[in-house]
């Protein structure tokens, strides 16, 4: 999949983490998710209901140790 027209978007909270973020980009059907400090190395893309499911489980705690 090419995703070199991608907008990829970060939380402004990364600012204080020093730029280390994920990023994520709204690709259609499917969501990119890569990691900014080093994005030539590629990117993770998934269905969009995976990744909804994937952030309800964040917001519900689910991987909070």
């Amino acid at each position: 999949m090419d995703l070199s027209q991608a907008q990829w978007f970060k939380a402004s909270a990364s600012a204080s983490s020093n730029g280390a973020c994920v990023e994520v980009a709204d690709l259609d059907a499917s969501t990119g998710v890569r990691d900014s400090v080093t994005p030539e190395a590629g990117a993770h893309v998934v269905a969009r209901p995976v990744f909804a499911a994937f952030l309800a489980d964040v917001k519900a705690g689910r991987y909070d140790r």
